[in-house]
C-alpha cells in the first residue's frame, strides 16, 4: 500500500549558545550557525530517534556505479558508499531537525568567542578507535594537517583558514583563525573527521586503497567486494552509543550497499528482493514502476513524505571555459530551447515543478525584485550585473506544453543573432570566425537521456548540433574533475545554512582547481563578494538576504538551464521497518533512525 505521511514543520535554527568577548569563549555542549541550538545541555536524545528502539537486523541499500577506494578524503578514486559517515567519527555531529547545529561527539564540548576568531574543543575521554586505542589531541592535530595538505579541495580551503593550533592540557585543542575565516569556520572545523595518527603513519593518507582503514564510527567495514558491494557491522559497545546525539540511532546490526550499473537495474533488483531499502529520486519511476506484486501483498511499503529542505539546483550546466559558452547572451538564448512543460507532460507524468532557484523550496530563494537588506547588498554592484536584475523578477521561458516551441525558438534565434551567430545552410555559425555551433552533452545517468535528447532536438532547430553521450561513472568523474566537457547535468545540493561550500560551487578560486564543483567555471567578483556576505552573516536575516542576492546574481548570469524538482521524499522498503512517525526532521526521514519492527 502507498502511505502518505503528514508534512514537516519548518524550523529556524540556530549560533553558539551564550555570549562572549573576543578574548573569552563560552564552553557549551553544542553550537548553531545562528541563534540558539534546539537541544539544551541536558537533552537525552534527538526528537527523531527512539532510545528504546530494538537492535538487530540488516539494512541493504543500492548504490549506482562502482567504487575503487576506501579513502573518502582525497580527490583520487571513487569511495564506497557510507565510509566517511559510518566508519569514521568527527569532532561533532549534526542534527537534522535544524538548519545547521552541531553537538558533542569526539569532542564533548566546544568553546568559541563572540567574534568566532578561534574555536576550542575538549575531547571525550571515552573516545576510541576501533582497535581500542584512545583518540588524542595528537590525532586531531594530525587529522587537520593531513587533510589540509592532501584532502579534497573543501578540506584544503577550509583548513587553510587555521593560523595556529595549540594544546590545552591533555585533552583540549584550540584552533586560531586567520583573516580568511568567517563565522561558519568554527562549525566547519567541528565537522572534521578524525584520523588515527598511528595508523596513517604506516599507511599513506594521500592514496586510494581497498585496505580497511582504522576508524572510530558506529560501524566498521567487514567485507569489501571491489566495485560490487561493501558491508558494515555495528560496533558492539561502541564508545559513543550512549551519547545524546546517538541514542536510538544506528539500530541495524549490519549495513550493506550493493552496486548496480544504473538506477533502472537497481530498481529491478529491489523488486526481486535483492536489497530491502530504497530511496527513489525519480518521480516518473515512482509513478509508473512500483506497481508490482509485493506492493499489492503488503510485503513492500511505499512511503511518501513532503519535506521542507531546499532541493538545490539540478540543471544543464554550461562550461563557460568553452568559447561558445562564454557569452551570457548565448547561454540565455539556449535556455529558450528547453521545453519543460512538454517534457513534464510527456515524460514525467506531470510530477515535477520547474526549478527557478539555487535554494528552491526554502526562504533562501530569490523572490520578486530585490528589496530591503538584499537590495542593500546588491546596490554597490550596479553596472557589474544586468540592470534588469533590479527591476524584473527572474523568469524562465515557458510554453503551452504542446511541443510547439516555435515562439521561444524565434526569441532564441534573435538573441543568437544579436550575439553574433547566424544560420548558414541550416547550421548556426559564428559570424566572426565561421565556426559552426556544436557541443556534447555528457551524462552519467541513462535516465537523463530522453530529456537531453529532447533538448538537443530543439537545439537542432536552431542550427546547433548537440550530441548526447552517456558514459560510466569512472569516465564521467575523470572528465568532470578536470572540466573536460561542454555541458553536463548536475545537481548542487544545498542546506538551509549555506556557507563556505558555495565557494566550491561558484567561487572564482575554485574555477581552476580540479575536483571542485564549480563546473560552470564562474569567475565573477560580484559572486565572490556575495559568498563572502553569506559566510559573514551574523544572524538569520542577514543569511537569508545574502543567499537571495547570490541566488539572483547567479540566475541572471545564465550559467545553467534549470531543470525541475519534487518536494516529496519517496521511500520503498521490504518487511517491517519502523521510525518515529510523529517526529519532524527538517531535512526529511533519517535512515539512521529506523529499526527492524517488532
Amino acid at each position: 500500500m502507498k502511505r502518505r505521511v503528514a508534512g514537516l514543520t519548518f524550523l529556524l535554527a540556530a549560533t553558539f549558545a551564550g555570549a562572549a568577548s573576543a578574548q573569552e569563549g563560552v564552553i557549551a555542549h553544542g553550537i548553531a550557525m545562528h541563534g540558539e541550538p534546539r537541544y539544551a545541555a541536558d537533552f537525552t536524545h534527538l526528537d527523531y530517534a527512539n532510545p528504546e528502539a530494538p537492535r538487530g537486523g540488516m539494512l541493504v541499500q543500492a548504490a549506482v556505479g562502482t567504487f575503487d577506494s576506501l579513502n573518502p578524503f582525497i580527490v583520487l578514486g571513487r569511495t564506497a558508499a557510507g565510509v566517511r559517515g559510518y566508519h569514521f567519527a568527527s569532532l561533532m555531529a549534526r542534527s537534522w531537525d535544524e538548519p545547521f547545529s552541531l553537538y558533542g561527539y569526539v569532542a564533548q564540548s566546544i568553546e568559541t568567542p563572540a567574534d568566532r576568531s578561534w574555536v576550542a574543543f575538549r575531547l571525550n575521554p571515552d573516545a576510541r578507535f576501533h582497535d581500542g586505542t584512545p583518540i588524542t589531541v595528537d590525532d586531531v592535530i594530525f587529522s587537520m594537517e593531513a587533510l589540509r595538505e592532501h584532502g579534497i579541495p573543501g578540506f584544503r580551503r577550509n583548513y587553510a583558514r587555521i593560523a595556529s593550533v595549540e594544546r590545552i592540557g591533555e585533552d583540549g585543542v584550540r584552533f586560531r583563525f586567520n583573516d580568511e575565516a568567517d563565522r561558519e569556520t568554527p562549525l566547519i572545523i567541528a565537522l572534521m573527521p578524525i584520523l588515527s595518527r598511528a595508523y596513517y603513519s604506516a599507511h599513506p593518507v594521500d592514496q586510494t586503497t581497498l585496505e580497511i582503514p582504522l576508524g572510530a564510527g558506529p560501524y566498521r567495514i567487514t567485507t569489501v567486494d571491489p566495485g560490487r558491494s561493501i558491508t558494515y557491522a555495528r560496533v558492539e559497545d561502541w564508545w559513543a552509543d550512549d551519547l545524546p546525539m546517538f541514542r536510538g540511532l544506528y539500530n541495524f546490526d549490519t549495513l550493506r550497499f550493493d552496486y548496480y550499473r544504473d538506477a533502472s537495474i537497481s530498481l529491478e533488483a529491489f523488486k526481486s528482493g535483492e536489497y530491502n531499502f530504497r530511496r527513489e529520486d525519480n518521480a516518473e519511476r515512482w509513478a509508473s514502476a512500483y506497481d508490482f506484486p509485493a506492493v499489492a501483498s503488503g510485503e513492500v511499503t511505499l512511503l511518501e513524505m513532503p519535506h521542507r529542505r531546499p532541493d538545490g539546483m539540478r540543471a544543464f550546466v554550461f562550461n563557460t571555459r568553452r568559447p561558445h559558452f562564454a557569452d551570457p547572451r548565448v547561454r540565455r538564448a539556449l535556455a529558450y530551447a528547453f521545453d519543460f512543460e512538454w517534457i513534464n507532460r510527456s515524460f514525467l507524468h506531470e510530477q515535477y515543478s520547474r526549478t527557478d532557484s539555487l535554494f528552491v523550496n526554502s526562504e533562501l530563494a530569490a523572490q520578486g525584485v530585490p528589496e530591503g537588506d538584499e537590495l542593500v547588498l546588491l546596490e554597490p554592484f550596479r553596472g557589474q550585473v544586468p540592470e534588469a536584475l533590479f527591476t524584473e523578477p527572474y523568469a524562465l521561458p515557458t510554453t503551452d506544453g504542446s511541443g510547439n516551441a516555435r515562439a521561444n525558438l524565434r526569441i532564441a534565434r534573435d538573441m543568437l543573432q544579436e550575439a553574433g551567430w547566424s544560420v548558414e545552410d541550416g547550421v548556426l555559425t559564428e559570424e566572426a570566425t565561421g565556426q559552426a555551433f556544436s557541443f556534447e552533452i555528457l551524462l552519467r545517468d541513462a535516465a537523463d537521456e530522453r530529456i537531453a535528447l529532447a533538448f538537443a532536438d530543439n537545439l537542432r532547430r536552431l542550427g546547433i548540433q548537440a550530441t548526447v553521450r552517456t558514459v560510466d561513472i569512472a569516465q564521467y568523474g575523470a572528465r568532470t574533475d578536470t572540466y573536460d566537457f561542454d555541458m553536463i547535468v548536475h545537481h548542487w545540493r544545498v542546506t538551509l545554512s549555506p556557507g563556505a561550500e558555495q565557494n566550491l560551487y561558484w567561487g572564482s578560486t575554485s574555477a581552476t582547481i580540479e575536483g571542485t564543483r564549480n563546473y560552470a567555471g564562474v569567475e565573477d567578483p560580484v559572486v565572490d563578494a556575495l559568498i563572502g556576505a553569506l559566510e559573514d552573516a551574523r544572524d538569520r536575516d542577514a543569511l537569508v538576504a545574502a543567499a537571495r542576492a547570490l541566488d539572483r546574481v547567479l540566475l541572471w548570469g545564465h550559467y545553467v538551464v534549470p531543470l525541475y524538482h519534487n518536494t516529496t521524499d519517496r521511500i520503498a522498503f521490504w518487511g517491517d521497518l519502523r521510525w518515529v512517525e510523529d517526529a519532524d526532521p527538517l531535512y526529511g526521514l533519517v535512515v539512521e533512525s529506523f529499526w527492524q519492527g517488532r
